[in-house]
């Protein structure tokens, strides 16, 4: 049985109704899986996502995270689209020797109204939840992420988002580029988290201009995710790590929502966790930027 065959018969176990891969489209654009738009022979379309079979975790995580997003924003679809998940699963007759994610297929576009994405965030995020984490780790990029649940926010960011990434690039051999200014940083995250007390909103959780786009009708898309409950400035601040949000974005959110005091620094201390997943990931140019940062922080 080929890849395509083994996915089109759970496809077809999945909607209750045959479905044959007549068709398969290689689409550009992601650096970590190879995606497809495959045509079914009732013209039907799906996004289909490749990678190794040790993988089929991260698929997995994806596809609980989509659907919850569709769960809890379901009162809210008229205002963002997210693609709904199918199933995923391994190909091959022994094992699999190849795991994959199939998605709705949505037509997008980068351009549309960057109003209506601020507003849809603010939405998104008013979506809360009891303790900060999620019910289950899941991925960034391809680093593992750990989202254990805490009631307090400053302890999660902490155990769960910083020192991780730390001892990873300690594993690398970074950890002299890092001394003392990691541990500057952690005992002063009281300081820098002084009198800021958040609520537990729901997370994108990797939101730069690479995972959102619209549809044809001008709605709003999200992908990718790697959800958890947390302070919705770790989303922001991201959206300003790479660019790509515009000043209406920001102003639609604002009017929606507007931030606490002490955000443009509290964004410095969010966006050097994907500075340092970017280190662990890609080397030493982010890890400079890293340095940087923590410079930064503790001076």
């Amino acid at each position: 049985m080929t890849q395509w065959q083994s996915i089109s018969t759970h496809i077809s176990e999945t909607l209750g109704k045959d479905f044959q891969i007549q068709q398969q489209h290689s689409i550009g654009g992601g650096s970590i899986n190879s995606a497809y738009k495959v045509t079914g022979t009732d013209t039907h379309e799906y996004f289909v996502k490749l990678n190794s079979a040790s993988l089929e975790f991260m698929f997995q995580v994806e596809y609980d995270s989509l659907n919850e997003l569709l769960q809890v924003m379901e009162t809210d679809a008229s205002i963002m689209q997210i693609p709904k998940p199918v199933c995923y699963g391994l190909t091959g007759n022994k094992g699999g020797n190849q795991s994959y994610l199939v998605l709705e297929y949505i037509p997008m576009t980068s351009h549309g109204d960057g109003r209506l994405m601020g507003q849809a965030l603010a939405q998104m995020h008013r979506v809360t939840a009891k303790q900060f984490g999620w019910y289950q780790d899941n991925i960034i990029g391809s680093t593992p992420q750990s989202n254990q649940q805490h009631s307090s926010w400053l302890s999660f960011w902490r155990e769960e988002r910083m020192i991780p990434q730390f001892k990873m690039l300690y594993d690398k051999g970074y950890k002299n580029y890092l001394k003392p200014l990691d541990e500057q940083l952690l005992a002063q995250l009281d300081r820098l988290l002084d009198e800021h007390n958040p609520e537990p909103s729901l997370l994108h959780g990797d939101l730069w201009s690479g995972n959102y786009a619209y549809d044809p009708q001008g709605k709003p898309v999200i992908f990718d995710p790697a959800i958890y409950y947390g302070d919705r400035e770790a989303d922001l601040a991201m959206t300003e790590l790479f660019g790509g949000f515009g000043a209406d974005f920001y102003a639609a959110y604002n009017a929606s929502w507007p931030l606490d005091s002490g955000y443009s620094q509290r964004k410095t201390l969010y966006n050097l966790y994907h500075i340092l997943n970017h280190a662990n990931l890609f080397g030493t140019a982010y890890l400079n930027q890293a340095v940087g940062m923590l410079e930064r922080l503790v001076g």
